[in-house]
């Protein structure tokens, strides 16, 4: 059985990876020093590429929670770990190509890795369902 580190380490990689979109949408908009006096307003007003990472990163933040009640749901109600895993990489992986498609905009592949993202999730819930029931 693998340890728990690997499940650790997929959250760990789900809840930073909102701010590599974040590190982008400042880079991009030109971010100065002054701009942290209010920086939730400074990436408000940005465009182009700037504005995309930014909601790429807002979009990753408001995944966040059904992936980590999925994840810890499954390993507490003992689906297999190698699954858990699987759909986990498979989330990671799916929120990285819908963050890239996000920032050179091409919103229809975008909207499927979202989509993608959210079913492994999902089903992840759904196993844990599956074994309760």
């Amino acid at each position: 059985m693998q340890s728990i580190s690997g499940i650790v380490y997929l959250i760990l990689i789900a809840c930073l990876l909102p701010y590599v979109f974040t590190i982008i949408a400042k880079k991009a908009g030109g971010f100065k020093v002054k701009d942290n006096q209010n920086p939730r307003a400074f990436l408000a007003s940005t465009t182009g590429l700037a504005a995309r990472a930014n909601a790429a990163q807002q979009n990753s933040f408001e995944s966040l929670p059904l992936f980590i009640a999925a994840v810890l749901l499954a390993e507490y109600m003992v689906v297999p770990q190698s699954v858990v895993m699987t759909f986990g990489i498979a989330y990671i992986v799916f929120r990285i190509l819908f963050g890239i498609c996000y920032l050179i905009n091409w919103a229809t592949l975008r909207s499927i890795f979202w989509l993608l993202s959210i079913l492994c999730s999902v089903s992840l819930l759904l196993l844990v369902i599956k074994i309760t029931g």
